[in-house]
């Protein structure tokens, strides 16, 4: 079932229905939209200039809450089913994003400059997670879409949770993927570092992702959380030596994230569900 053209009855988002009366007017932005925040806003981001440390920026591959200040995403969320992946090549060309407001700053690939940062240019909805066409998989270069990230966080214990996420989609599951930053400084080649750029880009303290795991069933995936869905969150340092442990080492509640980055995750579901899957810490196969 094509996850990519469905839909159409979820269109229930103030920023996608307000002049969406008719269904024939519902594009495919608004369907992929629906799928890549179905799980909630978690920060009540608003495409609105005045929000400018959690402004909301809507791709097709993605959305992102952005923040001016940190030169950096706060959150990007996004879905992820076998139909999102495919043989495109790894596009690598990294640009400033047009979108954002024009007086705004826009983050160049060469502000990550690795020789004297010591830091990645740290996807947060990856490349590998994008490669069914070569649009979707160059949209992930955006800088829009990138965090400085320790090295050995980012290639290593970052990619391994990444990998396993698609592994998961391999076996006949469809994930709901929610990654994020918050806090400042971390440690990547050159040492500790708060600000690139000449502090036009904030290297973040911590850095989690929440993933819902839902066997590819089709149908409203909402409906389909319960109390038993497995739900992965995981809060690591940005630190190079994070990486010296397997990413199931730094499984926590989403309760634990919220409140230290305050922010409101998976609030499209019920609150009683919320109340129960937010507190548990997933202890399922990390392989």
């Amino acid at each position: 079932m094509n996850k990519k053209w469905l839909f159409g009855a979820l269109i229930a988002l103030s920023f996608t229905t307000a002049c969406k009366d008719d269904p024939e007017d519902i594009t495919p932005i608004d369907e992929f939209t629906e799928l890549n925040l179905a799980m909630g806003n978690p920060t009540d981001a608003e495409v609105d200039v005045n929000e400018e440390n959690n402004y909301l920026m809507v791709l097709p591959q993605y959305v992102i809450s952005y923040s001016r200040s940190r030169g950096t995403p706060n959150w990007v969320s996004w879905y992820l089913n076998e139909e999102w992946l495919g043989n495109t090549s790894r596009q690598d060309d990294f640009r400033p994003n047009d979108d954002l407001p024009p007086d705004w700053y826009h983050v160049d690939q060469n502000d990550y400059n690795y020789s004297l940062g010591g830091f990645d240019r740290g996807h947060n909805c990856p490349s590998a997670d994008r490669t069914s066409s070569r649009d979707d998989n160059s949209a992930t270069f955006l800088m829009t879409n990138m965090i400085p990230q320790a090295p050995k966080h980012n290639q290593e214990l970052w990619n391994d949770l990444e990998q396993y996420c698609r592994d998961l989609v391999y076996r006949g599951n469809e994930l709901y993927i929610i990654m994020g930053n918050y806090g400042v400084g971390g440690t990547g080649d050159n040492g500790y570092r708060e600000k690139l750029a000449g502090g036009l880009i904030t290297v973040p303290r911590y850095i989690w992702k929440v993933i819902v795991v839902l066997p590819e069933q089709g149908g409203n995936d909402l409906d389909r959380v319960d109390e038993e869905t497995r739900i992965i969150a995981v809060l690591t340092e940005n630190k190079n030596t994070s990486s010296a442990n397997p990413w199931g080492e730094y499984r926590v509640t989403i309760d634990e994230i919220e409140d230290a980055a305050g922010i409101d995750l998976l609030s499209s579901l019920p609150a009683a569900i919320q109340h129960v899957v937010e507190a548990v810490v997933d202890d399922g196969p990390i392989q």
